[in-house]
């Protein structure tokens, strides 16, 4: 039972899924190098030009071309600690190296990451994040937005789970109008559900794009016909999306309330997923797959030790997952709780 990676239990829209396999009868033939048409769907959705938009591999590629292709070489990256490790990892193999500032409670240390892009040849965040849930409130965006401008460090934006988000969220594109370098990732693989076809987009500062573009010319076939088909059909089909969304709050809402009454408590998250934290987050992630067969992510791979990373699955998935925690993980009143998180830098959805 697959409540590791964040996948959705709605799975993508019917129209996404026609429009993949059209294209497969297509398969003697290569895909189009330049990702014409998700491109341009992209950036008509969003009000941005085409040249704001680069198509790619799913996210890690764009994390892997943005570390090798922006900003300042001979200073390291830096990110948070807790979070999405493929930044430091990519940073690490493309040898720019990267520096962690520490989080705050369980919230990025948003402050400390925007005092250190002075020294910084690009920075990261996840917003909303990876692995906790929480989205940046307005003040910490804005703060990020100034030093980056300010600096000119190139500040990129995983924005993976954003879909799951209420409106208001601070985004990339609420500042497309500075100077700042900014660029925001994006997914298809969490509320689109194409996850098997992986593709993913950037969307930002338009010499940031070209310069994604152009690293990205070694690649040229990596976003096959099928993903590039379904990903059209997927932006089409608002409808689909909406009731991915509505399923999704009312699913976590309701796993938040069944944890409560099992006296557990979770982080809160605008995502499709829960951060709930056990004494043992390690040993719990390996009896839940060896003894019961399911399977969550130990959220101490992301430096955030003490939790689970649940994600949001169908009813009856999230019984047996609640039962099995008991077994693997009893509320014991000891165990460490949910450190304390800022109210400065995460919005809290109830």
């Amino acid at each position: 039972m697959r409540l590791h990676l964040s996948e959705s239990p709605y799975g993508p829209s019917p129209h996404a899924l026609r429009a993949a396999h059209e294209a497969v009868d297509g398969t003697g033939t290569y895909p189009d190098p330049a990702r014409t048409m998700p491109m341009r769907a992209i950036a008509d959705l969003l009000g941005v030009r085409p040249e704001q938009v680069a198509v790619a591999n799913g996210s890690d590629e764009l994390v892997l071309l943005t570390a090798l292709s922006l900003g300042a070489w001979e200073r390291p990256g830096v990110t948070t600690a807790g979070t999405f490790p493929g930044y430091r990892i990519c940073l690490e193999n493309v040898r720019r190296g990267c520096r962690e500032v520490p989080l705050d409670g369980t919230a990025p240390g948003v402050a400390a990451l925007a005092d250190a892009l002075g020294e910084a040849g690009i920075g990261y965040v996840c917003n909303p994040h990876n692995p906790t849930g929480g989205a940046l409130d307005r003040a910490m965006f804005d703060l990020l937005v100034e030093r980056a401008a300010a600096t000119g460090t190139p500040l990129v934006v995983d924005e993976a789970y954003l879909d799951f988000a209420p409106p208001g969220t601070p985004q990339v594109l609420d500042y497309l109008d500075t100077d700042a370098p900014l660029l925001a990732l994006r997914t298809f693989s969490k509320a689109h559900g194409l996850a098997g076809l992986r593709i993913g987009y950037a969307v930002g500062s338009a010499d940031l794009v070209a310069r994604l573009r152009e690293v990205q010319g070694s690649m040229p076939f990596s976003v096959n016909r099928a993903a590039q088909a379904a990903a059209v059909a997927a932006l089409a089909d608002r409808e689909h999306l909406a009731r991915v969304q509505r399923g999704n709050e009312a699913a976590r809402e309701q796993l938040r309330a069944d944890l409560a009454a099992r006296g557990r408590r979770a982080l809160p998250s605008v995502t499709n997923f829960l951060a709930v934290p056990v004494a043992d987050s390690a040993r719990a992630e390996r009896l839940l797959e060896h003894d019961h067969g399911i399977l969550v992510r130990d959220a101490g791979r992301f430096g955030l030790h003490g939790h689970l990373r649940i994600s949001v699955g169908d009813a009856a998935q999230l019984d047996r997952l609640l039962d099995a925690l008991d077994v693997v993980a009893p509320v014991t009143g000891e165990g460490p709780g949910p450190s304390p998180v800022s109210r400065s830098t995460v919005q809290e959805h109830q």
